[in-house]
């Protein structure tokens, strides 16, 4: 039951979150945005609209006439059953600063979406905006058996595992010896999930296939669909396709020739050859490493028809997988969330990924190391994109890239436990002390974006001053 006592709990929340939505509604709230808002939070899990409490922080309440009368609660109610079939409880509380209406939105069943004329609605800020059929696909999914545990293959023989997978390479990614006998082999497939025995056989599962495979395309189309494609441009467009290459390995058994594969393809960065005396390519094959994996583990495997793209440029490699991420781009550095928790933990122990949260940290360090603009992350509607830019003096670098620079940087050093300073600023871009104004401009132009602010703990003073990433 929703009281006083929750509302004012509520007001001294700092932000919106996935369960509270927070409107002003003075005179009337429109019904529309009521049928959207309700279906978002039901979406998301469940929640409440609040109507006549500001907005920003610090909340107010100031009241509200919308759906003045029992009788217009009433009416609300029944049409909101009748249009988004769930039931949707509202409450009721009178203040001396006014009156609240609170709308309870349950959370949606298992597989299911809650849509308004056929339209499925999240919220993204403070905006409404269509649910990404990416998301959508993994509501529609729930309860259905996870990919992974699907066979590949059924009825298979012992000859056919050991000829199929290179169970060789598995052994020596775990740093364990090969077992003298096959039998023994299979035991250690079995009881990693990899395969099932039955009473025809063998099932090779998806998970092994995708890792493990010799050729991927011995298996299912479906799974050679899967198979990462490298390809290489002439010049900064898609006119002219040098090279169009398809991995045909198993993500673990592969990895490392597909990792040296690209980065031998990549130019040279001839800036940082100037102070060292050895053939340097222009994308650090640490970073390449982290993109590439991140691609593989966090791709969303029930699209079809779609796989892992590395694209390399003159100027730039782009390196995208099929599905949006569940968390924010600007998190990417301090947060961690896989949509497919068993592949990456498997791949962890296969040495192809690192610790959890530490492989876009190694990115942007790289990044900074070798002279390189802040790599950009775009989401769309059914990709997420990583770009890795060649080198760009800071006279040539626009806005948008000081600034997403300055970003990163800020935090990189927040996860390190440090803060960033003019000082550290200037010194990722490789420039002199006599720049310190340009590096302060940056810094300004990056806390009026909402990206970094003041880090007040330490010091008052503009010469000294230290600088935290938003989220801090």
């Amino acid at each position: 039951m929703i009281t006083i006592d929750t509302l004012n709990n509520w007001l001294n929340t700092t932000s919106e979150n996935e369960h509270l939505e927070f409107k002003e509604a003075k005179t009337q709230f429109d019904t529309n945005k009521l049928f959207q808002y309700c279906a978002a939070l039901a979406n998301e899990g469940g929640g409440c609209l609040v109507l006549g409490v500001t907005n920003n922080t610090p909340r107010k309440i100031i009241g509200t006439a919308a759906f003045l009368t029992q009788e217009k609660i009433n009416d609300i109610k029944r049409r909101i059953v009748e249009k988004l079939h769930i039931r949707v409880d509202v409450s009721e509380i009178n203040t001396s600063l006014g009156r609240v209406l609170i709308f309870e939105a349950p959370a949606r069943c298992q597989g299911q979406a809650v849509s308004v004329d056929g339209a499925y609605f999240m919220r993204s800020g403070e905006s409404l905006i269509a649910m990404t059929p990416d998301v959508l696909r993994r509501i529609f999914t729930e309860g259905q058996p996870n990919w992974f545990s699907l066979p590949v293959k059924e009825n298979a023989s012992a000859d056919e595992i050991i000829s199929l997978l290179d169970t060789q390479t598995y052994f020596d990614l775990l740093k364990l010896p090969y077992p003298t006998n096959r039998d023994a082999v299979l035991e250690k497939l079995e009881s990693e999930g990899l395969i099932i025995k039955s009473s025809q056989g063998w099932a090779i599962l998806n998970i092994a296939g995708i890792l493990l495979a010799k050729k991927l395309d011995s298996f299912s189309p479906i799974l050679a669909r899967k198979a990462p494609r490298f390809i290489i441009y002439d010049g900064a467009d898609k006119a002219k396709t040098r090279a169009d290459t398809i991995g045909n390995r198993g993500y673990a058994v592969g990895f490392e020739n597909l990792v040296e594969f690209v980065h031998s393809a990549a130019p040279r960065n001839h800036v940082v050859e100037q102070t060292v005396r050895e053939e340097i390519k222009m994308f650090p094959k640490q970073a390449l490493r982290e993109l590439i994996a991140n691609a593989l583990v966090h791709q969303d495997f029930m699209a079809s028809g779609t796989s892992v793209m590395i694209e390399m440029y003159d100027d730039r490699i782009e390196i995208s997988n099929p599905g949006i991420p569940p968390i924010k781009v600007e998190r990417f550095i301090d947060e961690y969330s896989s949509r497919n928790e068993r592949l990456a933990d498997l791949m962890r122990r296969l040495g192809i990924c690192e610790e959890k949260g530490s492989g876009i940290d190694k990115v942007i360090k790289a990044a900074e190391e070798y002279q390189l603009p802040a790599p950009d992350f775009r989401v769309g509607d059914l990709r997420t994109t990583a770009i890795m830019f060649s080198h760009q003096n800071f006279s040539d670098m626009s806005k948008k890239d000081r600034i997403r620079a300055c970003y990163q940087h800020c935090c990189l050093l927040r996860v390190s436990n440090k803060s960033m300073s003019n000082q550290s600023l200037r010194e990722r871009f490789g420039l002199p002390e006599s720049m310190s104004s340009a590096i302060s401009q940056i810094i300004s132009s990056t806390k009026e974006a909402g990206m970094i602010k003041s880090d007040d703990s330490e010091t008052m003073s503009t010469r000294y001053a230290r600088y935290l990433p938003s989220w801090a």
